[in-house]
């Protein structure tokens, strides 16, 4: 059966988290994407790893014309901590399912469509990216354009950036199905009751890499399965140096220890928040 097609006769409701860090520019561009969908998400969550006033000043400016409610949850800057700002996102949505992504990307005018019409329960989605180089970013970023020609020059990861939905539908239980390392965090999506079973991110996390591995990892143990999107979910990722890594090694060992061990529920998860005690920018 066409999973596609059983999907695009119920509803969803969608809940689009964005995180980001000081890049007001991308982050704009970001959200002209978002408000330029096929089908838009019912509410933006800005999950705010401690960006100072120009990003506040963004959402605020945008908020009142905005398609869709527009939510900034924010955490003070004390180093990088994505785990625990996606947590607060996760506690501060209301919809059934949601989609994740990063700041510095453009999305595809159908990228949640193709999330929606993919969705199947018992199962969470990974996606993955076109990377753009700095020239070609730094066009887009000036002209504020969300769309390029699909043949121009400065891409890479080229299959990326075709949609094909015959293509799509057929990869979703077959490209790397059971590789819970072949995934990107800037393209993911979960019913939120399933985040909630394995407790959400786990915080033990600081510093860059490992825990989109790491909650997959959870996911698996739980009974969850990982589908693809290729051929369709794509998302154009704007140029900007590698973050540091220097926690990275202390990551993988996490990590390790979660699929060894067939960890379910971590401790330091989003049960820490609820939707009154997570913060607006201050």
């Amino acid at each position: 059966m066409d999973m596609a097609a059983v999907n695009s006769n119920r509803v969803v409701k969608t809940t689009l988290i964005i995180s980001t860090y000081n890049w007001p520019e991308a982050l704009h561009l970001c959200l002209l994407s978002v408000s330029r969908q096929s089908v838009l998400p019912d509410e933006v969550i800005i999950a705010d790893d401690g960006s100072t006033i120009e990003t506040y000043d963004l959402i605020e400016s945008l908020r009142k014309t905005f398609p869709v409610p527009l939510i900034h949850v924010w955490q003070a800057d004390e180093g990088f901590q994505l785990a625990k700002i996606r947590n607060k996102a996760i506690a501060r949505a209301t919809q059934d399912y949601i989609i994740q992504v990063d700041g510095d990307l453009i999305l595809h005018k159908h990228f949640i469509e193709d999330h929606l019409e993919l969705s199947k329960p018992g199962t969470f989605m990974t996606g993955s990216r076109v990377l753009m180089n700095k020239r070609l970013s730094e066009s887009l970023l000036a002209s504020q354009k969300t769309s390029t020609g699909i043949l121009v020059s400065g891409m890479s990861n080229h299959t990326n950036r075709f949609q094909i939905k015959f293509l799509r539908n057929y990869f979703a239980d077959r490209y790397k199905a059971h590789d819970i390392m072949k995934l990107r965090g800037c393209n993911m999506a979960f019913w939120r009751e399933d985040l909630i079973r394995v407790n959400g991110y786990n915080e033990d996390f600081y510093g860059w890499g490992k825990e989109d591995n790491e909650i997959a990892a959870r996911l698996v143990n739980a009974g969850i399965r990982k589908r693809a999107i290729k051929f369709g979910g794509i998302v154009f990722h704007l140029y900007h140096p590698e973050k540091c890594r220097e926690r990275c090694e202390e990551n993988e060992r996490r990590l390790i220890q979660t699929i060894l061990n067939k960890v379910i529920y971590c401790k330091r998860g989003v049960s820490q928040y609820d939707y009154a005690s997570v913060e607006q920018y201050a």
